[in-house]
């Protein structure tokens, strides 16, 4: 009964639509969307597995660098050799690369000789295979007429997993595609071709890159489109790559740019990540390969087994009964009678009927109509699923580019090779079409690759030697800024002498060293409310602070602040000073403290001569201010002048204080080992506790002192009243004084002109006082910007950066604000931020330009920090000595967005100093408030004395 029941459903089956039939019997090879979205993330997981130090020996896609980091930019250029061994077939080349033509335009020239594979070979020692790869090359070398008295660069597209460790060193690590060649797995395929050529004789030939084919496809189409950084072979074999960003690639050193990774995704499902997806007849099909167990991707997807695939599953629907009538053929049980090449037929629009009946014929079989259309759906069956997994794999690549990016959409191009891509009619057109199905937010463009194997392995020699030209001019360009030990130890040696110079009574000195007639720092007895009013840049700041007896740390401060227009910076200084007394007042009505009479430290942040604590003259002014009819007069008197005409409120302005002096007071009230202070932002400069016998400026000749330098004549009074502040100072047992030492007037006698570099001289030159303020120049946040652009500018005009092209930001002064240098530099910016940067000043880069952007605000920025280290351990060392001391401990006040902000300038400051001055342990502490907070202290000191 069974059987009856048997006969009758298959009978019922025979009769049925031939489509029908085939779909059922395939129902696994048809994949839906959900299927091949879960296949596509359980490819992503694979990558992430292979990218990763930790997990990539355990992982089946081996994700391996090739250390290609750059595409083309179409200024390559070259005549280069090219080996190209992948198949059955082995080609040598030459190929001549045009600089800027493009591959279209003819940019690309090549002149080409096929050599046979033997099959002996295939499967022989690997000596034998390298011994005939280097006889075919001299052979081409000769029958082309290759001059052979000048060396050849050479490139040598590898197609078999190889582990590079460099661009031209290769570990195979197994072969595939039939190759069974013994004694070569995990050589140096490279040194084993080097050795081959030698045994060869008669040939100069430097092998300068070894590259598998998908990547030389990627590079091939990239010469043409600069959005192309995947490459995809679907032939033989199948392969992708694509272009990781370097942080994400655990097996090289170093996180900056990109890194092209071969995936070898033809290993997936090795690990039986696909095994609920594998057939009968993929089980079958690998049973039967060379290597059993390995490559499962690639024998469900590739060339090299859709005919097979397809002949596995004619031949069990006919042992079924489902086809030709239950006769089975001697040809049809053969392994290999199906090729791909027939499946392609097969599928051809309008002849793929009659091709399949022509095929079925060939293996001595009687096909009815309903067998070829059976047979037809199978190979479109077979060849679709293909597609889909292609498109599966491709998809996970697009979203980890994507991620990668922080993107919403992408728009990338996908250089692709390969037989089964370019001759089955259909392949092309359903693979582009479920891609994007897939990843609709992503604008793909497929570009056909014409011998991308072969002229991309000479793109990436050229492109290699384009980077390696351009790293050299980089270098040049750079190599003025890296400054060497000996070079410290003379800037430290440098800021020593000056130092020495500006103490003395007489004489010029770059280092002006004021003495600030702060003679003492806090002791934490400080009380009470103090006003402190901070002009020390582009803002101006009023604050109120009130502190607490004998509560050290106890503090409590209200601020606000205002800015200065450039006109008011650049106008009269009555205009100024009348500003400040308005923001003032306006401080004052915010606070509700207008008919307080109350005490006031005046940060003045500009080189000041002091004759007491409460006077000062403005030597010259600093960053962009050049209010006029100031330098050289009191800024105390100005400003009491300015509240004078205002006559709405009053002030008892204690003292003048400079920005350094007020962070070293401010810190010194939270460690009292504070005895140094330091700015480092918008300017630079640095105080110190020096000792009162070493200030020659303050000691009396003669019953008379001798006038400070820059003291105006006629001025003799208010110094010999100076002499007796001292006096009365040295009659309390005070042996110090604070000296402000303007630091960024270094270098303004020429002795810093050996490690001046041309765009110093440009910023110099450029500025509001040239010549002056040199150490400040090549130290401070207010140039370090105009630094850098200068030197893009540069880099620009020589072609080495933005393609040569010179836009109007770029020659803009000012707009490469040093903000940028702290954002570009941040350890945790990718380089599509730096790009993204880059673009809001209008600058369109690559991600090369990028890398070289952000290498040229390193140079500058590191010099910076170490210069101010170097000056740093003069300072330190100086105060060691004067106290006879074999070590010293001491802490430096900081404050300065530079500083706080810049991701590496406070550790290589403190690195520089620490090296340059071993005997001083010098503790850096950051300043909250600094500025305005010490020149508060600094007037409850002072009336502490009084008091």
């Amino acid at each position: 009964m069974l059987a009856v029941h048997l006969v009758s459903f298959f009978f019922s089956k025979l009769q049925e639509d031939p489509t029908k039939k085939v779909d059922r019997f395939l129902y696994a090879m048809r994949l839906h969307d959900d299927q091949l979205k879960e296949i596509s993330a359980r490819f992503q997981a694979e990558m992430k597995k292979g990218l990763s130090s930790e997990s990539n020996a355990a992982a089946a896609v081996k994700m391996l660098p090739t250390h290609i980091r750059s595409t083309p930019d179409g200024t390559e250029k070259g005549q280069f050799l090219v080996l190209d061994l992948g198949g059955s077939k082995f080609k040598v080349l030459q190929v001549k690369v045009r600089e800027g033509m493009g591959i279209r335009r003819g940019g690309v020239q090549m002149e080409e000789k096929t050599y046979p594979m033997p099959k002996e070979i295939l499967i022989g020692r690997g000596t034998q295979l390298f011994d005939h790869v280097s006889e075919s090359l001299k052979d081409f070398l000769h029958e082309k007429n290759i001059s052979l008295g000048k060396k050849h660069p050479l490139a040598f597209t590898f197609s078999f997993p190889c582990e590079q460790s460099k661009l031209d060193q290769g570990l195979l690590l197994n072969w595939s595609k039939n190759y069974r060649v013994r004694g070569l797995q995990g050589k140096d395929v490279v040194q084993t071709l080097r050795e081959a050529i030698d045994r060869a004789g008669d040939m100069d030939v430097e092998v300068l890159a070894m590259v598998n084919d998908t990547v030389a496809t990627m590079m091939t189409c990239g010469f043409d489109d600069q959005y192309c950084e995947v490459g995809l072979i679907i032939g033989t074999g199948t392969n992708a790559c694509y272009m990781e960003e370097l942080r994400h690639v655990d097996l090289v050193e170093g996180d900056e740019g990109r890194m092209c990774v071969n995936t070898e995704w033809g290993a997936f499902g090795d690990d039986g990540a696909l095994k609920d997806y594998i057939t009968e007849f993929d089980r079958d099909v690998d049973a039967a390969s060379n290597n059993p167990g390995k490559q499962i991707f690639e024998k469900m997807v590739s060339g090299m087994y859709l005919g097979e695939l397809v002949r596995l599953v004619v031949l069990k629907m006919a042992k079924l009964g489902l086809l030709f009538e239950g006769h089975v053929s001697d040809a049809l049980r053969t392994k290999g009678k199906i090729t791909t090449a027939d499946v392609a037929a097969m599928e051809e629009y309008k002849t793929g009927l009659k091709n399949t009946r022509n095929i079925l014929k060939a293996l001595d079989l009687t096909p009815s109509s309903d067998d070829c259309v059976a047979v037809q759906h199978v190979s479109t069956i077979v060849s679709f699923r293909s597609s889909n997994l292609v498109a599966a794999g491709l998809a996970a690549i697009l979203s980890r580019i994507k991620q990668n990016r922080n993107a919403r959409t992408l728009r990338i191009t996908v250089g692709v090779d390969g037989t089964v891509y370019k001759t089955h009619p259909q392949y092309p057109k359903r693979l582009h079409k479920v891609v994007r199905r897939l990843h609709p937010e992503c604008h793909v463009r497929f570009v056909l690759s014409d011998n991308g194997s072969s002229k991309g392995a000479a793109l990436v020699t050229a492109v290699a030697q384009r980077l390696a030209s351009l790293r050299r001019q980089v270098d040049e360009t750079l190599s003025p800024f890296r400054l060497n030990q000996e070079q410290l130890q003379l800037v430290k040696a440098r800021m020593r002498a000056g130092l020495e110079t500006g103490l003395k009574s007489k004489g010029p000195s770059a280092i002006k060293m004021l003495p600030s007639f702060v003679y003492r720092t806090p002791d934490g007895t400080e009380h009470g409310q103090y006003l402190a009013l901070d002009l020390g840049g582009t803002n101006f700041r009023a604050l109120l602070v009130n502190f607490k007896k004998g509560l050290q740390q106890n503090a409590r401060l209200y601020h606000k602040i205002y800015t200065i227009p450039l006109e008011i910076m650049q106008g009269t200084g009555e205009e100024l000073f009348d500003h400040i007394a308005q923001c003032v007042s306006d401080f004052l009505d915010y606070m509700g403290m207008k008919n307080a009479h109350l005490p006031a430290g005046f940060t003045f942040s500009f080189p000041c001569e002091q004759t007491s604590l409460d006077t000062g003259t403005l030597v010259s002014w600093t960053k962009g201010f050049k209010a006029t009819d100031c330098e050289g007069h009191d800024v105390v008197s100005m400003l009491r002048e300015a509240i004078k005409r205002r006559n709405e409120f009053d002030l008892d302005i204690v003292a003048v204080v400079n920005d350094t002096v007020g962070t070293m007071m401010s810190c010194a009230y939270e460690d009292p080992q504070c005895e140094v202070g330091l700015i480092a932002g918008t300017g630079t400069n640095v105080c110190y506790m020096e000792e009162m016998k070493n200030i020659e400026k303050t000691k009396p000749k003669a019953g008379k002192m001798e006038r400070v330098e820059g003291t105006p004549e006629g001025e003799e009074d208010e110094q010999d009243d100076m002499t007796e502040r001292v006096k009365k100072v040295g009659d309390a047992e005070i042996s110090k004084m604070c000296i402000n030492t303007e630091w960024g007037g270094l270098g303004d006698d020429g002795s810093l002109d050996d490690i001046i570099t041309p765009y110093d001289i440009e910023v110099n030159q450029n500025s509001l006082n040239p010549g002056k303020q040199r150490f400040e120049k090549l130290t401070s946040g207010m140039y370090l910007g105009e630094i850098v652009r200068q030197v893009l500018l540069d880099l620009t005009r020589g072609g080495l950066l933005f393609k040569g092209h010179v836009t109007e930001p770029l020659k803009t002064p000012g707009i490469f604000q040093t903000k940028y240098l702290s954002q570009i530099e941040s350890d945790r910016l990718a380089l599509l931020q730096v790009r993204s940067i880059l673009q809001q000043l209008g600058l369109d880069s690559t991600c090369d330009d990028s890398i070289i952007v952000k290498e040229v605000c390193g140079a500058v920025s590191r010099r910076a920090a170490q210069l101010c280290g170097a000056g740093m351990a003069a300072v330190v060392d100086k105060i060691r000595e004067n106290r006879g001391l074999d070590h010293l401990n001491i802490t430096v006040g900081v404050d300065g967005a530079l500083y706080k902000l810049h991701p590496h300038f406070s550790g290589v400051l403190q690195e520089t100093a620490r090296v340059l001055a071993p005997q001083c342990n010098v503790t850096f502490l950051p300043s909250e408030e600094g500025s305005g907070k010490g020149a508060a202290l600094i007037t409850a000191v002072a009336r502490q004395k009084i008091d």
